[in-house]
């Protein structure tokens, strides 16, 4: 109990006047949690005790909402931990009791709320005058209140919405320009979690004065917790905005002393700046809002201005990424595609299924639009294994002849990483009827650098399936060697971006990196195709560099597989 007692003395210390000693503090809250321990486990459970636990700490002075939260989470956070409470619903319990106490804290303080205003009603009766002077004072203090941050003092998030709203609802001039930074601290948990909530409200203090004296002439609030906002008004630009983030910014990173220790502080802020004509308090929050968690992203410690472009493709980015769900259930995917011909004699050697989705407001969206976001999110999963089914679905029903291509699907990161990934392709296999050996499966060098054996053993026994395995993109990558030794590899794919520099009248370096790439991969018995291949002329680099097949515009975009099976024809 001691342990306990002592952490709860020191969460409400400093949250109201207490006229005792830190004794007989301590003294009281070790009475009141032995009541709280012995309640929780009561036959029959009888919240009274909690309500009276409640009624005893407003009338031990203890009567501030800032107190009562912190009691409640020191309660809930240490009680049946600290003391090795045990019971079958001590949650449950702990839950009510702890609503039972917050009963019998605002019963008590409405009752001397009352007792209060009786006496002051008798004051008057006795003593107009004096009466009417405190009442007055009292007015005054609850209007410390109702604009004001009890803590810092500082004006609050009621008072900064009343002036942010004046000033966008009447404009002096058509062109007035209004500007926000809103700010938080980094890392300001982590002060509390190791020094305690009463350091924490001496940093929120010592900022709060540093803001106030940095920036005079400025509105200055505090939101709650952490977060600080400044408004400008007026502004002559995103300038003006930005001089006054610097020198907040500058007041802030200064050190501060934490019990007894000599602490960073560093603050993160968001700038919205913009006309005031159509701008409306809500939005500018949330621009302000969305810019501070860019700032964090980049680092922290940092301004960083709102840029309407990025937010509208983050928006429409997390638009997309909440619809490919539904979209695979509409059937709005669907695949093209791109042969993968010999450059020896032009014959078609395979195509690269290529995934496209037919949004039904933003038309057809290229891979590059929403892959990235669904590596992302993890449902690359669902949205890779469609592909893959589909893929070998459409290329299980062309008639298996000599000359029927193969069929090329790339596979992301999380695909080769996830321990179902054999099973699911031999399912889809026996499923679709496809041979084993006209499925190839495209990996990255990145999906191969990790230390797990686990990918490296799946694709092993894929390949003993009989499945082409390849490495997409290579020479973009870590290019370790290592891993083509290791790997069932049987083809590389040749970057395009190599590749394109094979369209120039002396193309020496790229030309020789391919010719390196392709000697490498024969020395390892690999077959090489070379991708983006645009030119007639980059094919007959490549065909006397000694590349193997090709891919590109120059043998054929990608089409559906209707248009690349009359090819075959």
């Amino acid at each position: 109990m001691t342990v306990f007692t002592q952490e709860w003395a020191n969460a409400i210390a400093g949250t109201s006047y207490l006229p005792m000693t830190q004794a007989q503090l301590k003294r009281l809250l070790d009475r009141l949690g032995r009541q709280l321990a012995a309640a929780l486990l009561a036959e029959p459970f009888d919240l009274r005790a909690g309500q009276r636990v409640g009624a005893e700490l407003v009338a031990a002075h203890i009567a501030s909402a800032e107190a009562l939260g912190r009691t409640v989470e020191v309660v809930q956070l240490r009680l049946v931990r600290d003391l090795g409470l045990v019971a079958e619903d001590v949650t449950d319990r702990l839950a009510r009791l702890l609503a039972a106490v917050t009963t019998g804290y605002a019963r008590a303080l409405r009752d001397r709320t009352l007792d209060e205003q009786e006496s002051i009603r008798r004051a008057a009766m006795a003593q107009r005058t004096k009466a009417e002077r405190a009442l007055r004072a009292s007015e005054a203090r609850f209007r410390h209140q109702a604009t004001h941050d009890s803590l810092t003092d500082l004006p609050n998030r009621n008072l900064f919405t009343e002036r942010l709203t004046a000033a966008l609802e009447a404009p002096q001039r058509d062109t007035d320009r209004v500007g926000l930074c809103y700010l938080d601290l980094d890392g300001f948990k982590r002060v509390n979690d190791q020094h305690g909530h009463q350091a924490g409200d001496r940093v929120l203090t010592e900022v709060a004065n540093r803001l106030r004296q940095a920036l005079t002439g400025h509105l200055v609030a505090r939101l709650g917790g952490d977060a600080f906002v400044i408004l400008i008004e007026r502004t002559g630009g995103t300038r003006d905005v930005i001089a006054v983030a610097e020198a907040a910014l500058a007041a802030v990173h200064e050190p501060a002393a934490v019990a007894g220790h000599e602490v960073t502080v560093r603050t993160s802020i968001g700038i919205v700046e913009r006309q005031v004509a159509g701008a409306s308090a809500n939005e500018l929050m949330r621009a302000a809002d969305c810019t501070l968690h860019w700032a964090k992203a980049a680092g922290g410690g940092r301004w960083t201005l709102y840029d309407a472009e990025r937010d509208r493709r983050e928006l429409t980015s997390q638009a997309l990424t909440a619809a490919i769900p539904a979209g695979l259930d509409r059937g709005e995917f669907y695949l093209d595609y791109q042969p993968l011909a010999s450059l020896r004699d032009g014959r078609m050697l395979g195509v690269e299924a290529l995934v496209r989705w037919r949004h039904p407001e933003l038309g057809v969206l290229r891979p590059g639009q929403f892959i990235g976001l669904a590596e992302e999110t993890g449902l690359i999963i669902p949205l890779g294994g469609w592909v893959l089914a589909e893929a070998c679905r459409a290329a299980g029903s062309w008639s298996a002849t000599t000359g029927t291509p193969f069929v090329s699907v790339n596979l992301a990161v999380r695909q080769v990483h996830r321990p179902g990934l054999v099973q699911e392709v031999r399912n889809i296999l026996r499923h679709t009827g496809l041979p084993p050996e006209r499925l190839q499966l495209e990996i990255t060098e990145s999906a191969m650098m990790s230390p797990a054996e686990e990918p490296v053993q799946a694709l092993r026994r894929l390949a003993d399936l009989g499945v082409r395995i390849a490495i997409d993109d290579f020479g973009t990558g870590y290019s370790n060697l290592a891993y083509l030794r290791d790997l069932p590899v049987t083809e590389l794919k040749v970057a395009g971006e190599f590749v394109a520099g094979l369209r120039a009248q002396e193309p020496q370096a790229d030309e020789r990196i391919v010719a390196s790439l392709v000697s490498l991969a024969h020395a390892l018995n690999l077959t090489v195709t070379a991708e983006g291949v645009e030119t007639a002329g980059q094919a007959e680099r490549l065909r006397a560099i000694g590349c193997d097949a090709g891919q590109g515009w120059h043998f054929g975009r990608p089409e559906p597989a209707d248009r690349i099976l009359a090819r075959l024809g």
